[in-house]
């Protein structure tokens, strides 16, 4: 059998966003591959109705929305003068209407600002949210004379950028400063056009129910507030807007529609945090007030890391009684349901990584995006009475057919009072009478989890040769709120877990060089890359990824760190600093002897690029042997959905910096 290669990637397909239209009858979801030659993803709509067939073909279909049971609107720029306004960085959206029972797709209406999202309602109107600038809030509506004042004030300003607010950026989002995600209320005709939110006001969720629109959000005028949110409704027959409930001291998720029922999801965060998991109640819709429905300690969400996914999709879905959701348990992600009776019940708890899901009242059917039996991803149905699943797909058949795919073999150890899981994927042609060179992989998150879904890279690494290692320390996902909390300990119990592990892969492997063993991470793994290498010297190389070195620095340019910092280390910025520097691995970088290579990006405002530029100085500074690699136009995504060309260059990188440590 052939290896995996590095190029691979290159040829699969990734679905997402898979949604049933109003009357349950077909779902559409998007599936996307990689076009190399012009660096970017292709994006296409496809349609199941008891067969699956392709909708689009122009290849940027990658967001759509159904307006009614035969039409669906999407976005997209088709048209000559299209394109000249899109150049011009003007502000709008080209919705095209395509009917199912036949004919091409063709244009809809246009909107004068960036749509997000968009929803037909009963009455006919139409519930859109949007983007704005808090400082043109009006933009939308003004003549073509005023808008291109506003436009020219842009241009002159293209040389500057002014801060005044937090966050002033967000990772995949650039420069966020004065944006606003704003609600709208469009006549059915698009004629009238209405913003129902103040111009500071940012929505961060919202649901229907009939002609009702619900929302949460908060409006800062320079600092967000993490657990003040306010929870309106809008009426949309007589335009009625109205404030319900203003909560504060909670973390809050999101709100879903169940029936005619209204959840929110929040926690408090007493125990761990803004990463302590969301409990479930029940609002009461005219007056905003909570009752608690369900106490949760698990996750409300798929934390299950692969690199061979491309788009989102679904996760909770209200019918008329039951609330479904996307959990992850353990090493992969199930779909739940709780019934308002406050019963969570288990619905599909195979073995792997549920990524989307579409549920409609009145079928017994749920359609599944999912990577099941370490395989890439495809369309599934769940039959909600018997349990039965069926795949729809064959995307990725053929793709790795001829190739050698590794299995994960299960590997546990008891460290610090947790049992740790973890698994070893076997290098291609294994012969246990020879030695091997190896690869631990740490994850991100640190509330992400490993499993046995397929991962590309370490199918990569096992073809050329590798042992490959991973494993979930304390601070992961899918163990409750206890196993997740390592506020004010990182580097403590979670690193002598992963040392615990590595050992105990060593042990039962001794097929391993344990002077061949090369270690990497990204993100949170890339962190504790950083900390491993100032506290052993037990690796021949690692790469650390997208990473965090100092505390201190994190708090004032990442776009979560003004809040994450303070909350994970359980230390104010202000009069705790011995702490964060105790927990930052700058401090410990005199220690390095590992070669290190690191990997960041220009525009990861995650981890912002100086966490990884003042670790590699350090190194050479102290003389270690170090290589950096940035890359331009990319973010914290860039192993994940970064631009296919910056992808193969990425685990090349790594790769190749492996094999000069490694080899024999």
């Amino acid at each position: 059998m052939k290896p995996v290669e590095i190029n691979d990637f290159l040829d699969y397909k990734y679905l997402s966003n898979v949604t049933y239209a109003p009357d349950g009858k077909r779902a559409a979801f998007v599936v996307s591959n990689c076009n190399e030659e012009e660096n970017y993803y292709e994006s296409r709509l496809w349609l199941y109705d008891g067969s699956v067939r392709q909708l689009t073909d122009l290849g940027k279909e990658g967001r759509y929305f159904w307006e009614t049971e035969n039409t669906i609107l999407f976005p997209a720029i088709r048209s000559a003068s299209e394109k000249k306004r899109a150049e011009k960085k003007e502000q709008f959206t080209s919705f095209y209407r395509l009917d199912l029972r036949g004919g091409e797709a063709i244009h809809a209406f246009t909107l004068p600002f960036s749509a997000q999202w968009i929803k037909k309602l009963p009455c006919g109107a139409f519930a859109v949210l949007g983007s704005i600038d808090a400082n043109a809030p009006d933009y939308y509506r003004m003549s073509k004379e005023d808008r291109e004042k506003v436009e020219k004030g842009y241009a002159d300003e293209a040389d500057y950028e002014v801060f005044d607010e937090l966050p002033y950026w967000m990772n995949g989002g650039g420069v966020v400063n004065k944006s606003r995600t704003a609600l709208f209320l469009i006549s059915s005709d698009v004629k009238e056009i209405k913003r129902i939110t103040e111009p500071f006001f940012d929505v961060e969720s919202i649901e229907t129910v009939g002609d009702l629109v619900y929302y949460l959000g908060t409006s800062y005028p320079a600092r967000r507030s993490l657990t003040h949110t306010e929870l309106y409704v809008l009426d949309a027959t007589t335009g009625e807007n109205r404030l319900l409930k203003a909560y504060d001291g909670l973390f809050i998720d999101r709100i879903k529609a169940v029936g005619e029922r209204l959840l929110l999801m929040a926690t408090e965060g007493k125990d761990i945090g803004l990463n302590e998991n969301s409990d479930f109640y029940l609002v009461d819709r005219e007056t905003g007030d909570l009752t608690m429905l369900y106490e949760n300690t698990e996750s409300l969400w798929n934390s299950v890391g692969s690199d061979v996914r491309h788009g989102g999709g679904q996760s909770m879905i209200g019918t008329n009684d039951r609330l479904y959701y996307i959990t992850t348990r353990v090493e992969s992600s199930h779909l739940y349901a709780l019934d308002m009776q406050g019963n969570n019940l288990p619905i599909a708890t195979e073995i792997g990584s549920i990524d989307a899901v579409a549920i409609h009242p009145d079928n017994d059917e749920a359609l599944f995006i999912s990577l099941y039996e370490g395989s890439l991803q495809e369309l599934y149905a769940k039959n909600l009475r018997t349990g039965a699943l069926t795949k729809l797909s064959q995307f990725n058949d053929g793709v790795l057919m001829d190739k050698y795919v590794a299995k994960c073999e299960p590997v546990s150890v008891e460290s610090e009072g947790w049992k740790i899981d973890g698994w070893v994927l076997k290098p291609k042609d294994y012969d246990p009478n020879k030695k091997y060179p190896a690869v631990f992989d740490i994850h991100g998150g640190p509330k992400t989890v490993y499993g046995t879904v397929f991962y590309h890279e370490m199918q990569v690494w096992a073809g050329k040769g590798y042992f490959v290692f991973f494993c979930n320390p304390k601070g992961s996902d899918g163990r409750g709120d206890a196993f997740a909390d390592i506020m004010g300990h990182y580097g403590e119990t979670d690193y002598k877990n992963l040392m615990d592990f590595a050992d105990e892969v060593l042990r039962r492997y001794p097929a391993i060089d344990p002077k061949r063993v090369c270690e990497t991470g990204g993100s949170y793994g890339g962190f504790m890359t950083n900390w491993i290498i100032g506290h052993t010297d037990r690796f021949c190389a690692c790469a650390s990824q997208r990473s965090i070195s100092n505390w201190l620095s994190f708090n004032g340019i990442s776009d979560i760190g003004y809040y994450f910092v303070g909350d994970q280390n359980k230390a104010d910025f202000y009069t705790d600093y011995e702490k964060l520097w105790d927990h930052s691995p700058l401090k410990y970088a005199k220690n390095v002897k590992t070669p290190t290579l690191f990997i960041h990006s220009d525009e990861d405002y995650r981890c912002p690029i100086d966490q990884g530029l003042q670790m590699y100085g350090a190194l050479v500074d102290c003389g270690v042997p170090a290589r950096i690699c940035v890359f331009h136009g990319e973010n914290h995504e860039l192993s994940r959905s970064g631009k296919p060309k910056h992808r193969i260059r990425r685990l090349t990188e790594i790769t190749n910096w492996f094999e000069k440590y490694a080899k024999e």
